[in-house]
């Protein structure tokens, strides 16, 4: 897959494309780019994705925009795995923002992308105040020789997928719930870097997982699984939040100790998938209490897993 910064002035190949953040790449998203790719095929063109970094929602609103589920190295992975052959990330400013929907027509779908058929979400507004819709793109592709198709939204056992309802899973603990509306369990990849060794002198050595994002959709303890280390995934319980018992003020970290698992690991890059949250973050009078609470955690993690593997 080639990722490129921003849209080119003039396109050098004709693609099929689609649009939009793809926060997370649910069910709803794989459905659209299922569509995408096999739409290229037939015309024997690239399989496109046009996003933006930063998300919209930030740019406009950055206090008030909702936590990313996934990080743009994250979506990229995704898309790539999609069978997406080109991403296009374009920066979201002032002067993107300001662009009309009818120099977005021209300038990068017409100029900068060449679009031969386009796919987009049946909720797809576009161009400056949001002014753009579907009708418009459907005149734009009769006059300027492309495609273009709304996909609907999809239901998933009842109910609609989205970002947001992901995202409400998430916050409510509903790990579960997360997992079948994204089709995968929910996960957070990052480098394993040095923490504090405050695991190590409890007696429960945990692998501190990078953050690089401003806000997380998610906290507690949790029973999950790793990888990116061996062959297959690892076992573990992990913590995800501000470690009230350590400090107040302190910045959201990723700890995961991996059961039976004494490795050093220090640079490597792992993926944390979340199967179901133990409790939420609580603040202990003593690290004595804390190591006592991390011992039935790591008990009940063994517990859930075993009964994950006989049921």
């Amino acid at each position: 897959m080639l990722v490129f910064r921003g849209v080119p002035e003039q396109a050098t190949t004709s693609t099929v494309l689609t649009i939009g953040n793809f926060d997370g790449l649910h069910r709803g998203h794989q459905a659209l780019l299922e569509r995408l790719t096999a739409r290229a095929k037939v015309l024997g063109l690239p399989a496109a994705v046009l996003t933006f970094e930063p998300h919209p929602r930030e740019f406009f609103a950055p206090e008030q925009a909702p936590a990313r589920l996934t990080s743009l190295r994250e979506k990229l992975s995704l898309l790539e795995r999609s069978g997406v052959d080109h991403v296009h990330v374009c920066r979201f400013n002032a002067a993107l923002a300001s662009l009309s929907a009818t120099d977005f027509i021209e300038r990068i779908l017409v100029g900068g992308l060449s679009v031969r058929h386009l796919i987009i979400g049946d909720d797809f507004r576009f161009g400056r105040g949001r002014s753009g819709d579907f009708a418009m793109l459907q005149s734009a592709g009769v006059a300027n020789g492309f495609g273009v198709e709304a996909m609907d939204t999809i239901d998933w056992q009842g109910e609609r997928v989205s970002s947001s309802a992901v995202r409400d899973a998430l916050e409510a603990g509903g790990i579960e719930h997360a997992a079948r509306l994204l089709g995968r369990p929910y996960c957070i990849a990052g480098r394993v870097v040095k923490g504090q060794q405050i695991g190590r002198q409890l007696g429960f050595p945990t692998a501190n997982v990078q953050l690089k994002r401003k806000r997380l959709p998610l906290s507690g303890i949790f029973v999950v699984s790793v990888s990116g280390i061996g062959d297959k995934p690892l076992p573990g319980a992990a913590s995800l939040g501000v470690r009230p018992t350590l400090g107040e003020g302190l910045k959201p970290v990723l700890e995961v100790h991996l059961l039976d698992f004494a490795d050093t690991i220090y640079g490597a890059h792992v993926t944390v998938n979340f199967l179901s949250k133990l409790r939420d973050e609580a603040k202990y009078d003593s690290l004595d209490l804390l190591k006592e609470q991390i011992a039935q955690d790591v008990t009940a993690t063994r517990t859930y897993l075993a009964n994950r593997q006989n049921g």
